[in-house]
């Protein structure tokens, strides 16, 4: 039954067209598509320590017209916003681009040298980074070429940049990091991120919002959507995105491709809340966002659904500010239905979680679960993309209103089918180890997704008059609502009740994830790390802490070892059981800690055990990884949706086109694309 289970579920990412969107007639047939899998090309480069992917888009051709033209428009409208990241992320970061760009797209000159080679690995990392600090390590890039090489390129092709930036790219200490959150740090200052004015310090923030809070009360999730600033007068003051404010010039054209949008919705609710989203854009509101956000919740029906706006505070090392995102994507019916089941027993999961009886929700509603084809990201979706999405983030409207999960089936897809066995051979504790995940590898990790997505973030509440976690856990609220959600995974992957809902008919399959889970957080996530530096991202402070913390107690137990064979380290675990115990006490101390807003021990654990890194582990990793020379990192180019028309101008259908060369895509973005200043 598991093995037919899993050749379903990898399956069904390929059979979304068994699907029937709607009553109109779909314009493209099957045979349209312009590659199939056993072709495709799905890792067409690597870069760095990056693989740059490809994706398919299964059902596309099902669509209806007019569903199609939703899908372009709110594509149109996501990457209308692209420049807004690349801001977001370093106050330099679209003036270098721009140079890049340039430099990319009419350089004649001799491209044979080293240093051109040098310049190209360059723009790539940036590219595929939105800017000059790594997307998932913070570091600034490094160029492999000189300034003087750079300036020549520039004369060649009419570039200029001001000395500042020019600075910023060449000078190692400048700037250094894109989100410093190291204890002891002013995280403000210390960090490159454009969300507040370089000379605010993290003390004036916490005042500044203080102040907020007692005007807009805990429900708003104040300072989302803006940048703060220093006046004329010295005084803090914000600066909002919206259509005549900050990035209005991008938002605008974000807005006329929303409209479009309207006009072909699937349904009331789906335009209800699109035009919700274009009002919060027009004005800024951050309570017409949680009427959006409300609305956006409530419209499940429809095979079309997007993600767009100000979302994800990771990128802020206040925890504030939301990061400019876009999905698009198409629902995977048959994929969804059974992992809905999950969905429909979140009351099941939330009345036998592990946490203090306070912490529980009394009724979980409006939890929402479907498998997805994405159509197109952008902005921090892009190129680096995550494989599942709950949202909406404000904790009240999860508990009145519910959340939506999904999981992005195609990228999955992707992903798998760009990987090798390399490192399971490598790291595997032994044969039964490498056995299991090739058995159950794929659809634990899909088990698990789901979990972290609709049970886990979706689960727990507050203690009365307690503010966000934004607001007590500060810098630490996002690594440990990570780590929440993870140990919701864990803790459930190994119950029975899930071969009870038809998922999986085996445990083992939980023992794999165990396997994969603690292999990861205690060593090959270390594969993504400079030697010498600690761990600065919210989602591997989240594995490191969970592991480490499991590794700790479980060792005096006996349940896990690190066994040394050969000048080699092994993640052994000795008694499955006694981890589940473990991961239940953990997942309870993390939920009290969100819903007391304790921010001692919510600091105390992820310092402890999120932050640091074994340095002769970390290089042991880095050695063995070396040889198999596997990126650690992926990223995807995008389709392209291309509209047909008639001699009238009016769309007859869209089609998609897969394109393969990275760079070239990046200067076709770059020309249909930029529509903010360089510097805002």
């Amino acid at each position: 039954m598991l093995r037919n289970l899993s050749l379903w579920l990898v399956m069904a990412l390929f059979l979304a067209a068994c699907q029937s969107p709607s009553n109109e007639e779909s314009t493209t047939t099957a045979e349209e598509i312009e590659e199939t899998t056993d072709n495709f090309d799905w890792n067409p480069e690597n870069v760095a320590d990056k693989k740059i992917l490809r994706y398919q888009i299964p059902g596309f051709d099902r669509l209806s017209l007019s569903q199609k033209k939703l899908v372009y428009f709110l594509t149109q409208a996501g990457n209308a916003g692209r420049d807004i990241m690349y801001d977001m992320n370093y106050r330099h970061n679209l003036a270098v681009r721009r140079a890049i760009d340039q430099i990319a797209k009419d350089y004649t000159g001799d491209k044979s040298t080293a240093e051109w080679a040098a310049f190209m690995e360059y723009a790539k990392n940036v590219w595929f980074s939105s800017g000059i600090h790594h997307h998932y390590s913070n570091d600034k890039f490094k160029p492999g070429f000189t300034q003087a090489y750079f300036n020549q390129l520039m004369t060649a092709v009419g570039a200029n940049l001001k000395d500042e930036a020019l600075q910023a790219m060449f000078d190692p200490e400048i700037d250094a990091t894109k989100i410093d959150q190291g204890e002891g740090k002013d995280v403000v200052k210390a960090s490159a991120v454009n969300f507040y004015d370089p000379d605010i310090s993290q003390a004036e923030v916490e005042a500044f919002y203080a102040q907020k809070k007692k005007e807009l009360g805990d429900k708003v999730l104040i300072g989302l959507n803006s940048k703060v600033v220093r006046n004329e007068k010295g005084e803090l003051e914000e600066q909002v995105w919206h259509a005549e404010g900050l990035y209005g010039s991008a938002i605008k054209e974000i807005i006329k491709w929303l409209e479009k949008a309207v006009e072909v919705a699937e349904n009331e609710p789906q335009a209800k809340a699109l035009q919700l989203l274009i009002q919060y854009y027009q004005t800024g509101d951050l309570k017409t966002w949680d009427e959006y956000n409300i609305a956006w919740v409530q419209a499940t029906e429809g095979d079309i659904d997007y993600i767009n706006s100000f979302i994800e505070v990771y990128q802020d090392p206040m925890g504030k500010k939301g990061s400019y995102e876009s999905i698009v994507q198409i629902k995977d019916f048959d994929a969804s239905a059974r992992m809905e089941k999950v969905a429909a027993n979140a009351q099941w999961f939330e009345d036998n979680a592990p946490f203090l009886e306070q912490h529980k929700k009394k009724e979980v509603t409006g939890i929402s679960y479907k498998v997805v084809s994405v159509v197109g990201e952008a902005g921090d979706a892009s190129p680096s993309s995550s494989i599942g999405v709950n949202l909406p983030n404000s904790d009240w409207i999860r508990k009145e209103y519910g959340s939506k999960s999904v999981s992005l089936g195609n990228i999955v897809e992707a992903y798998s089918n760009a990987s090798g066995a390399g490192l399971l051979q490598e790291f595997a504790n032994d044969e039964e180890e490498v056995a299991r995940a090739k058995t159950y590898g794929q659809l634990a990790s899909k088990v698990h997704t789901a979990l972290h997505e609709v049970v886990g973030h979706a689960s727990g509440q507050l203690e009365p008059d307690v503010a966000t976690p934004g607001a007590t856990l500060k810098q630490y609220a996002s690594p440990l609502e990570e780590a929440r959600a993870d140990l919701v995974a864990l803790y459930y992957i190994m119950d029975p009740k899930l071969i009870e809902l038809g998922l999986f008919d085996n445990l083992d399959l939980g023992k794999a994830e165990y396997d994969s889970y603690l292999k990861n957080g205690l060593m090959l996530q270390l594969r993504r790390i400079e030697p010498g530096k600690t761990i600065q991202q919210a989602h591997m402070r989240n594995r490191s802490m969970v592991s480490h913390w499991i590794y700790e107690k479980g060792s005096e137990s006996g349940a896990i070892t690190m066994a040394k064979r050969e000048g080699k380290t092994f993640v052994d675990i000795k008694d499955y059981e006694k981890l589940r115990e473990l991961f239940g006490q953990l997942l309870q101390e993390v939920q009290r800690i969100k819903s007391q807003g304790d921010f001692e021990a919510g600091k105390n654990l992820i310092e402890t055990y999120g932050v640091p890194v074994d340095a002769a582990i970390h290089n042991e990793v880095l050695a063995r990884s070396e040889k198999l020379a596997i990126p650690p990192y992926g990223g995807f180019i995008n389709p392209r949706l291309v509209p047909v028309t008639d001699d009238e101008g009016a769309i007859t259908d869209i089609k998609v086109e897969y394109p393969a060369d990275f760079a070239a895509q990046m200067l076709e973005y770059a020309e249909q694309y930029s529509f903010l200043p360089t510097y805002n």
